[in-house]
């Protein structure tokens, strides 16, 4: 089974790019984030051409997440049940069983500043993911989650710590909300390193920081023991960051011989 993640940065704007990525690199479990569009723009025609079933949640502006699947697509459910909290609503995770696989695709609130509002609903919308991963999951069942999570684990993991010095992505408590993942029984999965010494998954437009590689590792893959003991190769594409027209992102893509 492979299993990929891309945030795309608006799907109908990438689009161009996402088919042929989709027919060339065949993930079984693909999760989508940053659509950009609600669910009647998503390109539903084109997503079944290539024999996805998918789930999409997405309201427009700058959110938008999207689960697709070849191996089936049964249990879906869209944010967080239970809670009525208006702004814990927005477009920011989908899951659903796919191939034996509980798949989650999340984009997580990025925070802004440290000391905007948005930063202490960042660690709340972490909380909940960790309360509704607990809720409906077994770390001894195949779970994982992944997508754009907005937070570098590591001081390695962005291209100058000095840099975000006062800024999110890097504090202790955003760390300490993703940790909670993997202390309930999640597994970091490395990918290969494809240029330099870090295995970023995001440059910022500006300034050719992607040519310098100077990069941020804030996408990943999170899996359980029956998913990660399965692995066979992982990797970030970073071939789909470059040329014309492409995401601030790279995908990334993980093999397992889960299921065969």
């Amino acid at each position: 089974m492979r299993i990929a993640t891309w945030n795309v940065n608006g799907v109908r704007a990438r689009l161009p790019r996402l088919i042929p990525w989709l027919e060339a690199t065949a993930p079984d479990i693909c999760a989508l984030q940053e659509t950009k569009c609600k669910d009647d723009g998503f390109p539903a025609a084109e997503i079944r051409a290539l024999g996805y079933e998918f789930a999409h949640h997405g309201t427009g502006g700058f959110n938008g997440v999207a689960l697709l699947s070849r191996v089936g697509l049964d249990n879906v459910s869209f944010g967080f049940p239970g809670t009525d909290d208006p702004k814990m609503a927005e477009a920011r995770c989908v899951s659903g069983v796919a191939g034996g696989v509980r798949a989650y695709s999340l984009y997580i609130p990025n925070g802004r500043s440290l000391d905007s509002p948005e930063y202490p609903y960042k660690l709340a919308w972490l909380s909940l993911l960790g309360d509704t991963i607990e809720a409906v999951a077994k770390p001894t069942e195949a779970v994982v989650a992944m997508g754009d999570f907005n937070v570098a684990l590591a001081d390695a993991d962005v291209w100058d710590r000095a840099a975000f010095e006062g800024s999110t992505h890097v504090t202790e408590p955003e760390r300490d909300g993703v940790r909670r993942l993997l202390d309930w029984g999640m597994t970091d999965i490395p990918a290969r390193i494809a240029k330099g010494d870090h295995s970023y998954t995001y440059w910022d437009y500006r300034a050719g920081m992607f040519h310098m590689n100077k990069g941020m590792r804030i996408d990943y893959v999170l899996a359980t023991a029956s998913i990660t003991d399965a692995i066979t190769d992982a990797y970030v594409d970073r071939d789909a960051r470059k040329g014309s027209g492409p995401s601030d992102h790279a995908p990334i893509v993980v093999d397992t011989d889960f299921g065969g």
